[in-house]
């Protein structure tokens, strides 16, 4: 949701409501799949768009399997199946059909037309979840613009007052329909859209760049979505983050200050969750979160060691991150998380969990709800970043104790021994500060690691 509480304009919306997937409505989902697969992995796609159809504020009703080798080019599913679809929403008095894979413009317009209902696909639902979730400008902007591309094609006039030919001063040019003049409007708002991101975008690199410029490593938290990672996020860094039991509950990346054990600390990104085959119109919108995966010194994977299908989710993220972040370049570190341990009971669980253990390394269980376990991460990890930081003895010269408070801002003092009103300082700070000691003409004596 806008920052306001309402929807992310669409110039659908008053062509005809079928834009998206509106709070309160009855949903039917549907799923083509192809035969000869397993049951579970059909169940699970089908829970997982049941869980954004519920994110997205809809009532799902039932769920519809169709096996065929292919979608049906027309319909996506079968004519056969049309009519059962048309038959039960009738008796469920349903307003919407979702289907689990992106539609052709053209099958979408014949599903609605053969079963009189608004159909909306996979797709549009994800668009809609993070138009709800949009929690600044850049956001919204970002939202805003995958809408409308994904639109643009699909747009198509009803009835005779969008279709008619036209003209006028300060109208449309002679012969241009209705329909042609709202895809010029949608075509100018995309350009000037991209123009504002991109004013944007130089915004957030000098944003980066004074990051970089303290020298504190930096952490990105990357995992599927609703795997924990909010929650872990607050747990670190004790900031007040929405945490949801819902999907694409973050969509704006944030970075915060986490302490660590030995005197160390690190800059902790929370980030927007991966979902498997996402709508290419989105990748925009997760600009902020890849840039700062891409320039994280450690990765913290999250995964959700309850799930069933928690090894399909670490191989999405895997995916993603290969795909869309890194490409060829090798990863930083990674450090895996396994998440939600306090919902680990059934032998089932647990067996997944033990071979959850043996496919990533290094790990740390924990519940970051509850707080389980979170001192061996935060040791994990400050040991992970013992490269990216130096203990050091300063020593302060006679009637300089006004380095006291330089030092404390460039590190963590441990302390200072006074002899002979010549101080020596024991300091923890990052090594890409060690240069403004040498630079203030101190002499530094670094400890071994």
């Amino acid at each position: 949701m806008g920052r306001k509480g309402k929807y992310l304009p669409l110039i659908e919306d008053y062509l005809g409501r079928r834009a998206r997937l509106y709070e309160g409505e009855r949903a039917i989902l549907v799923g083509v799949f192809p035969p000869g697969r397993t049951s579970w992995e059909d169940a699970e796609l089908l829970e997982e768009l049941a869980a954004l159809v519920r994110t997205a504020g809809a009532q799902v009703l039932a769920k519809v399997v169709q096996r065929r080798a292919r979608p049906d080019p027309a319909t996506f599913v079968g004519r056969g199946k049309v009519e059962e679809l048309a038959a039960l929403a009738r008796d469920l008095s349903a307003d919407v059909l979702v289907m689990g894979d992106e539609l052709t413009p053209a099958q979408a317009r014949n599903l609605e037309e053969a079963t009189g209902l608004k159909v909306v696909d996979r797709s549009q639902v994800i668009l809609d979840i993070f138009a709800l979730r949009a929690g600044t400008k850049e956001a919204e902007l970002a939202v805003e613009l995958a809408q409308l591309e994904y639109l643009l094609p699909r747009l198509r006039g009803w009835g005779k007052a969008l279709t008619d030919p036209g003209g006028g001063i300060g109208t449309r040019g002679p012969g241009e329909t209705r329909l042609e003049q709202d895809r010029r409007k949608v075509k100018r708002r995309i350009q000037a859209i991209r123009r504002r991101l991109s004013d944007a975008d130089r915004v957030r690199e000098l944003r980066r760049k004074r990051r970089r410029g303290l020298g504190v490593p930096q952490v990105a938290i990357v995992g599927y979505t609703n795997s924990g990672k909010s929650t872990l996020f607050r747990a670190l860094t004790g900031a007040d983050v929405l945490v949801e039991d819902k999907l694409f509950a973050t969509l704006d990346a944030r970075v915060r200050r986490a302490v660590l054990p030995g005197g160390r600390w690190a800059l902790v990104s929370d980030t927007v969750g991966f979902i498997r085959r996402l709508p290419h119109q989105l990748i925009p919108a997760f600009r902020a979160t890849l840039e700062s995966v891409r320039e994280a010194d450690l990765l913290l994977i999250v995964l959700d060691a309850s799930s069933p299908f928690v090894l399909e989710h670490l191989s999405t993220v895997r995916e993603v991150l290969a795909e869309q972040v890194f490409g060829d370049a090798p990863f930083p570190p990674c450090l895996y998380v396994l998440n939600k341990v306090d919902q680990v009971r059934t032998s089932e669980q647990k067996a997944l969990l033990s071979r959850l253990r043996l496919e990533v390394a290094p790990s740390v269980a924990v519940s970051a709800l509850y707080g389980t376990n979170m001192d061996a991460l935060k040791e994990e990890l400050s040991v992970m970043l013992t490269g990216h930081f130096a203990r050091v003895h300063v020593r302060i010269p006679q009637g300089r104790g006004d380095l006291i408070s330089f030092l404390s801002r460039l590190g963590d003092l441990q302390g200072v021994e006074w002899v002979d009103g010549e101080g020596l300082a024991e300091l923890t700070l990052p090594r890409a500060r060690l240069g403004r000691l040498r630079k203030a003409r101190l002499e530094v004596v670094e400890e071994a690691p």
